[in-house]
């Protein structure tokens, strides 16, 4: 059963077979942890928001439409995290004052843990959606076309953005240096 696709599984899953989830989950699950917590920067959060990811994934599991399983996990994700983030905009707090809690991996070099540090305080200055495009294409690796497909959007717009959004970052590291 691990030789079947993506798609395949969750087809199986979709028709009630709940127990080809747990190989979707081992196959993504740290994909959409890493994703959530690049975006709210809090890993009891991310783990949170991840488990309900999948709690939603089997919910919903009829709604899944054959097409590509990544594009529609991570677009619930986006949902959820999108919830989450106007929750906590209702009450008035914003993602940038959130108290972050990751734990910080020792790092080698006190340039690079600077560096690293310079290039967050950049990435969490951009805009929500900015900063949701950075993270799915260069730390996530996900792909224009794939990109578009959980945003509703097309190729070309998606790499655009990506592009307007990558300079507004780079803008703001500089200025933070």
């Amino acid at each position: 059963m691990k030789n079947l696709t993506d798609e395949e599984l969750m087809i199986l899953v979709s028709n009630d077979n709940l127990d080809m989830m747990s190989i979707l989950f081992d196959r993504y699950h740290i994909r959409i942890f890493n994703f959530l917590l690049k975006m709210t920067r809090d890993r009891d959060i991310s783990q949170d928001i991840t488990q309900e990811v999948f709690y939603k994934a089997i919910k919903y599991r009829k709604s899944y439409k054959k097409g590509k399983f990544s594009s529609w996990i991570y677009t619930i994700a986006r949902n959820i995290f999108s919830d989450h983030y106007q929750r906590q905009k209702n009450k008035d707090q914003r993602l940038d004052e959130i108290e972050y809690k990751v734990e910080r991996q020792e790092i080698d070099t006190i340039e690079k843990v600077e560096i690293k540090e310079q290039l967050n305080k950049a990435l969490r200055e951009l805009n929500p959606s900015d900063r949701e495009l950075v993270i799915m294409n260069r730390y996530q690796g996900i792909k224009y076309q794939e990109i578009a497909e959980i945003t509703g959007s097309t190729a070309g717009a998606v790499k655009t953005k990506v592009h307007r959004a990558i300079h507004k970052l780079k803008d703001c590291y500089l200025q933070n240096i």
